[in-house]
């Protein structure tokens, strides 16, 4: 029987918001538009980009929201180019994925970030290797829909009943059950447990390690 453990990134596997929040920031600047405050725009990350400008300016057409998303895009890169990116891991997150492996638990990551910005973010914290699935928004639709789980359950060889999607957001939660694997809520992102647990959590760990102890349980039935 094959386990799979399938991460988000932002907000899960690393703290990205303030450098995400910059280069939303720039964008909106740049096209002359005023951003929602830190506490809103932080919502929408785990969607993918033009899901994600249309949730920040809903008034604005698909032509504006797919212009901040390339604007956005550019930002980003350049930040990066700067080394002005911090997407530190969160504490214990090393810890999570040594213990899981362990257990006998397949890794895979699926994230609204682009193929070249998760490969970046991971390669940096050397942990790319430890991941045999890794689902972008380049290739699939945005959260929640369940596209990149069953993607990556395909290439893992792994089912529903078998897999366990860990992620902060709501959007990850409604990811996870269409998909008809159990949904793992983090306390630690940009959604608040009440809402993880709206959007069908089957429970939410408030750090790394008790990410552990549910699959565990998880895996025992």
């Amino acid at each position: 029987m094959t386990r799979l453990a399938v991460f988000d990134c932002d907000g899960t596997l690393v703290d990205s918001g303030a450098t995400i929040y910059a280069a939303l920031a720039e964008a909106f600047d740049r096209h002359g538009l005023a951003l929602p405050p830190p506490q809103e725009s932080r919502r929408v990350i785990g969607l993918s980009l033009n899901e994600a400008m249309a949730a920040l300016l809903p008034e604005a057409d698909a032509a504006m929201h797919s212009a901040l998303a390339e604007t956005y895009k550019q930002s980003f890169f350049t930040a990066r180019q700067e080394g002005r990116v911090q997407e530190p891991l969160y504490d214990g997150i090393l810890e999570l994925l040594d213990t899981l492996e362990d257990d006998g638990w397949l890794l895979a990551v699926a994230t609204g970030k682009s193929d070249r910005g998760l490969r970046h973010c991971l390669l940096s914290h050397d942990i790319h290797a430890r991941f045999i699935s890794l689902q972008t928004s380049d290739r699939h639709p945005s959260k929640p829909a369940p596209d990149m789980v069953i993607a990556a359950m395909s290439e893992a060889g792994a089912t529903g009943a078998t897999t366990i999607v860990v992620g902060d957001t709501s959007f990850d939660m409604g990811m996870a059950l269409a998909a008809g694997a159990k949904a793992v809520g983090v306390g630690w992102g940009y959604h608040d447990a009440e809402e993880l647990f709206a959007a069908g959590a089957d429970a939410v760990a408030a750090t790394p390690a008790e990410v552990a102890d549910i699959a565990r349980e998880i895996a025992d039935g």
